[in-house]
């Protein structure tokens, strides 16, 4: 992911002649930096994402770099729910769905999530399984796959064996997972 973009890098993300991004930074209206020594202009990214979303404009290739992708697996709506009202889409979270092993795995491929919530409600061995064949794959490697372990699992650190990363046990506060995400993200972020 580029941290810093030059005028004409931004041009072409913004579809417009590099003189009109020339203009828009010597105004002020995009900021950014000179090189010193030089004329040359740079733009850090969340100045240009800013800037972008206060003008209406499209993000494109931007928009999918900064989101953090959550796929929620067997979990019932009141959980999705509560879920995205701590991580919301504003703050550039994005949600897909999946009720079974088989929609998982068509999502899994399409979205390419950063983290996967499997609920083992939907079936303890379904929801192994689909850790398993996501651990399989080199793609997944860097996933967060959190567990929603059930009430009665006996030792739910156990899970862990099968590739989940974390583990929260039923009942939980979702804000909890909400702010594990959320400082993840963090990380990572600060990490590009």
């Amino acid at each position: 992911m580029r941290k810093v973009f030059t005028t004409g890098q931004v041009a072409k993300i913004c579809k417009v002649a590099p003189r009109t991004v020339s203009k828009w930074f010597d105004s002020g209206r995009l900021r950014g930096y000179r090189i010193p020594g030089s004329q040359d202009r740079r733009i850090p990214r969340e100045n240009l994402i800013r800037f972008l979303k206060e003008h209406g404009m499209p993000l494109g290739e931007l928009e999918e770099e900064g989101w953090h992708k959550i796929l929620i697996i067997g979990a019932d709506k009141m959980f999705i729910d509560k879920v995205k009202n701590l991580l919301p889409e504003d703050d550039d979270y994005k949600y897909e769905v999946a009720n079974s092993g088989f929609e998982a795995g068509i999502q899994a491929e399409s979205f390419h999530p950063d983290t996967i919530i499997i609920d083992l409600a939907m079936g303890r061995s379904e929801g192994l399984q689909i850790v398993q064949n996501l651990r399989r794959n080199p793609a997944y490697g860097e996933t967060l796959i959190v567990g929603l372990a059930l009430e009665d699992e006996a030792s739910p650190d156990a899970l862990k064996n099968f590739g989940f990363n974390e583990i929260f046990k039923k009942p939980f506060d979702v804000a909890l997972l909400g702010k594990r995400i959320a400082s993840l993200v963090d990380e990572k972020r600060a990490d590009l």
